[in-house]
């Protein structure tokens, strides 16, 4: 497929603003695109300052928490500082504005800032988690925000909820599996969908990167917004060349 173009300088097409208007589902997958343009740094660019010398995967799976958890732990709680001094864009607003217009729209995200969420979404698909969220280590059961706060001379926190356990951050680490729920509610609305946004998403992780292109096979309409061409644009029926922030607003406002 070669998917037409469309620059910020042109009019919405006609035939994309109708398949907006006549959708009956509409799913969404975003990317880190989408976080970049509120100023979070993606997981590579977040190896700068203190963490440069760091690896990702000496900072982001379960064997590297095993063996200095302290290190690990504060590694987030640095990218957990960075994330609070960001707030979600216009694209963010704009996608809760279209769940909330819309009678069906499923959104899926590969990003863990929970940016979605602070802008109004509702539900929302979480694949790789949350960073705002910690877990114990051993149980997986969430731990509470006023317990990390009482414990917060600790690093990393220990957990409440078993003997040996500590805090985690609610993230899925290199090595782990997704949650299938999640992943298999993520297909079925792919499957299930007219209209697929697909925004800001390289199309390089797998599984995410295959949601796509089952919309696709099933007979779905992708639209990729996107400054530059993905993996997945050849799937695509419209590529919107620019950033989600400008882009979103606009489609939202066609309906």
């Amino acid at each position: 497929m070669n998917p037409t173009p469309v620059s910020l300088t042109d009019e919405i097409p006609s035939a994309l603003a109708r398949q907006l208007q006549q959708a009956q589902h509409i799913a969404v997958l975003t990317g880190a695109g989408m976080s970049a343009e509120s100023g979070v740094p993606t997981f590579r660019e977040a190896q700068t300052g203190l963490w440069a010398r760091y690896d990702p995967m000496e900072l982001a799976t379960s064997a590297a928490f095993e063996r200095d958890p302290r290190r690990v732990w504060d590694w987030y709680q640095w990218r957990r500082e960075l994330i609070d001094h960001s707030r979600p864009n216009a694209g963010h607003h704009a996608l809760a504005a279209l769940q909330h217009s819309c009678a069906h729209v499923t959104l899926v995200t590969q990003n863990v800032d929970g940016f979605h969420q602070l802008a109004g979404s509702e539900p929302v698909l979480e694949l790789h988690g949350n960073i705002r969220r910690s877990v114990c280590s051993r149980s997986r059961r969430e731990i509470e925000p006023d317990w990390l706060d009482r414990h917060r001379d600790r690093s990393p926190v220990p957990s409440p909820h078993h003997p040996d356990g500590l805090a985690r951050p609610d993230v899925v680490w290199f090595g782990e599996p997704l949650r299938a729920d999640l992943l298999d509610a993520a297909f079925q609305a792919a499957a299930d969908c007219d209209l697929m946004l697909v925004v800001g998403t390289s199309g390089l992780v797998q599984p995410a990167a295959s949601i796509p292109v089952v919309a696709v096979e099933q007979g779905g309409i992708m639209v990729e917004i996107n400054p530059t061409a993905s993996e997945l644009t050849r799937h695509a029926r419209w590529h919107l060349q620019g950033s989600s922030a400008a882009w979103l607003p606009r489609l939202v406002d066609s309906l």
